[in-house]
């Protein structure tokens, strides 16, 4: 079983993690990292991250910088909803690993444009302002679907991870890849 110190040690950014006390994690922002020096703490073969006071200073300036711009990044305006369902097709297309972009885009080209503007867009935007790994544990069934996302098995996030286990691209062929590359224009 794996307690919940450990996952958050594995999820939570690094340096927001060894600075910020427990009471204030929920402010922490995704993707405040700074390069770190790791130091051996007992058996455990865990690493303790230490900050010198130079990177300290360059957080204190570097989080509220990566707040604003996540901040703008989510609260992008919704003129027409053509363009925000082009906007998430690409964000899912484009998230950097092959095997994210080829189940999450994949799945977006063929269902985000038949969204009705609302709740089910809204759902897909949380999900794809998640972390990349977080997206594929949830999509691959290594972590449960959020809490906030769960809809009784019938949300967005539900429907992509009963999409990705039943789909040729869920089980790794090659083939497969390529063609679905080709057509949803992943390349």
């Amino acid at each position: 079983m794996i307690s919940s110190s450990w996952f958050m040690s594995k999820t939570v950014p690094l340096v927001a993690r060894s600075i910020l006390s427990k009471s204030n994690r929920a402010t922490v922002t995704a993707g405040a990292t700074l390069p770190t020096r790791r130091g051996y703490r007992g058996d455990t073969g865990e690493a303790v991250n230490k900050l010198t006071e130079k990177e300290e200073k360059l957080l204190k300036i570097a989080l509220p910088k990566a707040e604003k711009i996540m901040k703008k990044h989510i609260e992008l305006p919704v003129d027409d909803i053509a363009t925000r369902r082009k906007r998430l097709i690409y964000r899912a297309k484009q998230r950097g690993w092959l095997e994210v972009d080829l189940l999450l885009g994949t799945w977006a080209s063929e269902n985000v444009p038949q969204m009705e503007d609302g709740d089910e867009l809204d759902q897909f935007e949380d999900f794809v302002n998640m972390e990349t790994i977080d997206i594929y544990n949830v999509i691959t069934l290594r972590l449960d679907v959020p809490e906030d996302m769960k809809r009784d098995g019938n949300g967005v996030v539900e429907r992509i991870q009963e999409w990705a286990r039943s789909h040729p691209l869920g089980r790794g062929d090659p083939d497969a890849y390529k063609a679905v590359k080709m057509e949803h224009k992943l390349t």
